[in-house]
């Protein structure tokens, strides 16, 4: 396991249809996969899609799966009602405290992240796996 840098991405960056309509996050495979949660964004029509990853930035061992200026800034704006909108291996991210993703986790940072693009978060929905195994798309 490699010790990650999460690129800090401005939500006003990102495409304008996560703000304008309905939204669902869809997980590519189970919560009980890990810290590392791969999933997809998509609106209202098929060319709304965004690869969009849920990331515990506490995990630790084998070895920390992101960097200490990572971790800490996923922290501190959490602690201000935001999350932490990031880049990692050209995927967009969420970092969020702790060492797994469950489901109220998530649904607190979809909302967040709905917040920060200028939506409400009542357009935001969730499809979640709670298997261990991928599924392959």
């Amino acid at each position: 396991m490699e010790t990650s840098t999460l690129a800090e991405v401005d939500p006003f960056e990102l495409p304008e249809w996560l703000g304008a309509g309905a939204v669902t996050w869809e997980s590519q495979a189970g919560l009980r996969t890990g810290h590392h949660v791969r999933g997809e964004l998509w609106g209202q029509t098929e060319d709304h899609r965004l690869a969009c990853d849920l990331i515990a930035v506490d995990e630790a061992y084998p070895a920390p799966v992101v960097d200490e200026t990572s971790r800490s800034r996923a922290h501190q704006v959490w602690q201000h009602g935001q999350v932490l909108v990031a880049e990692l291996d050209e995927r967009l991210v969420l970092g969020v405290p702790g060492t797994r993703v469950d489901a109220e986790l998530l649904l607190d940072a979809l909302s967040r992240l709905a917040k920060a693009v200028g939506a409400s978060p009542d357009h935001y929905a969730a499809r979640l796996r709670i298997g261990a195994e991928r599924r392959e798309r």
